[in-house]
């Protein structure tokens, strides 16, 4: 009502008296004036009912959403993975191989076994004497 009243001068604001003095008489004025107080105040009161349902319809939708424990799950949900990623890169950044002596430590190699027949076993045994080879020497 204020901006309405900004835009409208003095002398205009006397000009609508006026107009309302004659249409209305003098009579008629002051219970228009109560009914327009009445009317007024049943508009102000109708808008804050309607502000204080849809005040109070939003806070029950938001519990029975439960939007900040559906973002909190989420945010866990999201962080959790992360979490647990960090700590493997911080570990493998950690990480300080151990020296082994595993070279000192092998057993030796065993030579592979061969499978020889009994009958040939004993010529093994005794080595034969070397045969004199005739080789033509030189004089």
């Amino acid at each position: 009502m204020l901006l309405f009243l900004n835009d409208i001068a003095g002398s205009e604001i006397l000009l609508i008296l006026m107009f309302v003095l004659m249409f209305f008489g003098s009579k008629s004025i002051p219970g228009l004036a109560r009914t327009m107080g009445r009317t007024i105040r049943q508009v102000k009161d109708a808008t804050a009912d309607i502000q204080s349902e849809i005040t109070k319809s939003s806070n029950s939708m938001k519990k029975d959403l439960n939007l900040d424990g559906l973002i909190r799950e989420t945010k866990q949900d999201i962080q959790r993975p992360l979490d647990q990623m960090a700590n493997d890169l911080e570990n493998a950044v950690k990480y300080v191989p151990k020296r082994t002596t595993s070279h000192i430590n092998q057993p030796k190699p065993v030579p592979p076994t061969v499978n020889i027949p009994e009958n040939q076993a004993d010529d093994l045994s005794e080595p034969s004497p070397p045969q004199s080879a005739d080789v033509p020497t030189k004089e």
